[in-house]
């Protein structure tokens, strides 16, 4: 993991932009961290990225676990033929 200034980054954005796309970057200002850069480096991870930060997804997820903790939990491919019925893949 790489770590840049705040100065560093306003001056060169585009740069590190693209070396967040190979790793996470951690932004320091007076030498403290303030902020994570994290690139994409495929469409994918731009989806994947919406989809663990969608509230129904975390309801899901949040249920899901609460059923499994009951001993109720489904397989995967389950899930996904929910999630493909529902048109949310």
């Amino acid at each position: 993991m790489k770590t840049v200034t705040l100065t560093d980054l306003q001056t060169d954005v585009l740069k590190y932009l693209e070396l967040a796309e190979l790793e996470d970057i951690i932004i320091l200002k007076e030498g403290r961290p303030i902020g994570l850069l994290r690139g994409f480096s495929n469409e994918d991870d731009s989806f994947d990225r919406d989809l663990e930060n969608h509230p129904l997804f975390k309801e899901r997820v949040r249920k899901s676990r609460q059923k499994f903790r009951e001993g109720k939990g489904i397989s995967l491919e389950e899930v996904k033929a929910q999630l493909h019925k529902e048109n949310l893949l």
